[in-house]
C-alpha cells in the first residue's frame, strides 16, 4: 500500500524547483536485436516546459490528449487538447479545469490522472479526484466520457461508495461492444468493473496478492533505489490493458516487474467469489517494471520499462524484445496507439523529482509526449 503521508510530501516537493528547458539533441539508443529491420525512431511531438503530465491519448482522427494530476503546487489545468501548433487548450473548456479547494468535485476536474480513447472515437478522463495524493475529495472520484464529435461530456460515472476515501484510481481501458470500463486502484490495489449502461461498479480482488506489489523488489534506476527517505516507493495494479479481442485484462503493479491477466469474463461474473475470481488470475512472469501497457492490433503488449528509459515488447507468445532504448523516456508513462499506427508515449520524469534524490532536484525539463512508428 502507498504511504500517503510520505506520498503527499513527495507531491508537495515535486513543483518546488525547477529546470530551464534544455535544447540539446538526444540520439536514440535502441536495444533490438531479435530484428534485422531498422531501429525505431522516437519523436517528440509535444513538450511542457513547467507542468507535469503522465497520460496521453490519441484519437481517430488525430487529436491529441494529455492530462495533469494535482501533484504539486506547480499545476494550471487538469486536462488539454494540444493543438497541431503546440498549444495546449484546457479541455473540454477552461471552467472544467478551473477547480479550486472548495467547489464542488463533480461538475469540475479535481486531480486528472490518465485518458484513453476507445474504439468508437469517445475519450475517457479518469479522476481519482486526490490532489497531492491525499483522501478522495468530497467523494468526486469518478470516471467521465466524452463525445469528441460534440466535445460535451455525456455521462459521469461516481466511483463514490466503491472506491473509499483511501484510494487511487488509476487507469482505465473500455470494452464497447460489452459496454464495460475497467480500472485500476493503484493505492490498495484492486480492479474496478464498470457496467457503462447501468453505471453499476464493483471493486474486486482488493488488497489480494495479485494486485500488490511485490515487497521485495527493488525498483533500481541509474544504480539507486526509488525511495523517499529511505522508503521504497511501493504503488500496486497500475497499467492495463485489452487484449485486441477483448477476452483478457492483462494489468501488473507499477513498483515490480509481474504481469497478470484475467479473462474479462470472469470480472463480469458477478456471482464468482472473490476466492473463485483469485484463482483464476493468471501470473505471466517477470518482464519489467511498468506504468504504461497497451497491446497493438496484432497482439503484442507493450511496456514501459521505467528502469532503463525503455519501451519492452512482448509478442504474443511472451517473447520479450527489447524495443526503444532512449536517454528521453524518462519515466515512459503512458501509452496510447494511433490509427496510423503509431505508439505514443508520456514521460512524467517521477524519478527525477527532489523527493528521491535527497531534496536535489534533478529534472531535465520539458515533460514530454513521444511517439515511434510500430513494426
Amino acid at each position: 500500500m502507498i504511504h500517503r503521508l510520505t506520498l503527499c510530501a513527495f507531491a508537495f516537493m515535486f513543483g518546488a524547483c525547477s529546470r530551464p528547458p534544455t535544447d540539446g539533441a538526444h540520439a536514440p539508443s535502441v536495444d533490438n536485436h531479435a530484428s534485422p529491420k531498422a531501429p525505431p525512431v522516437l519523436e517528440q511531438v509535444f513538450h511542457d516546459p513547467r507542468y507535469q503530465l503522465t497520460g496521453v491519448a490519441i484519437s481517430a482522427k488525430g487529436r491529441l490528449f494529455t492530462n495533469y494530476p494535482v501533484w504539486s503546487p506547480v499545476h494550471q489545468h487538469c486536462v488539454v487538447e494540444v493543438l497541431p501548433n503546440g498549444e495546449a487548450n484546457p479541455y473540454p473548456n477552461l471552467e472544467m479545469n478551473s477547480w479550486k479547494t472548495g467547489d464542488g468535485g463533480i461538475e469540475k476536474w479535481v486531480s486528472v490522472q490518465a485518458v484513453y480513447v476507445d474504439d468508437q472515437d469517445q475519450l475517457w478522463v479518469v479522476d481519482p479526484a486526490a490532489p497531492f495524493f491525499g483522501e478522495v475529495y468530497q467523494g468526486s472520484n469518478k470516471l467521465v466520457r466524452i463525445n469528441l464529435a460534440t466535445n460535451a461530456i455525456e455521462r459521469v460515472y461516481r466511483l463514490d461508495g466503491v472506491a473509499d476515501k483511501g484510494s487511487y484510481i488509476n487507469d482505465v481501458r473500455v470494452d464497447t461492444q460489452r459496454q464495460v470500463a475497467y480500472l485500476t486502484n493503484s493505492s490498495q490495489g484492486g480492479l474496478v468493473v464498470v457496467d457503462l449502461a447501468t453505471g453499476k461498479a464493483r471493486m474486486l480482488l482488493l488488497d489480494t496478492p495479485v494486485v500488490r506489489s511485490d515487497p521485495a523488489y527493488r525498483v533500481m534506476i541509474d544504480g539507486r533505489e526509488l525511495a523517499i527517505e529511505g522508503k521504497p516507493l511501493k504503488v500496486n495494479s497500475d497499467g492495463l490493458a485489452l487484449s485486441p479481442d477483448r477476452e483478457w485484462l492483462y494489468y501488473k503493479p507499477l513498483t515490480d516487474d509481474k504481469l497478470y491477466r484475467v479473462k474479462t469474463a470472469d470480472l463480469r461474473d458477478g456471482d464468482l467469489g472473490s476466492e473463485q475470481l483469485l484463482g483464476r488470475v493468471e501470473d505471466l512472469g517477470h518482464f519489467a517494471a511498468s506504468d504504461g501497457i497497451e497491446f497493438d492490433r496484432q497482439g503484442n503488449l507493450y511496456l514501459s520499462d521505467i528502469e532503463h528509459n525503455a519501451i519492452v515488447k512482448l509478442t504474443p507468445a511472451l517473447e520479450k524484445i527489447s524495443w526503444v532504448r532512449d536517454d528521453r523516456l524518462i519515466w515512459p508513462d503512458s501509452f496510447s496507439i494511433s490509427s496510423d499506427d503509431y505508439l505514443y508515449v508520456s514521460t512524467s520524469q517521477v524519478q527525477t523529482a527532489p523527493p528521491f534524490n535527497g531534496g536535489q532536484d534533478k529534472r531535465t525539463l520539458p515533460y514530454g509526449i513521444f511517439r515511434v512508428k510500430l513494426d
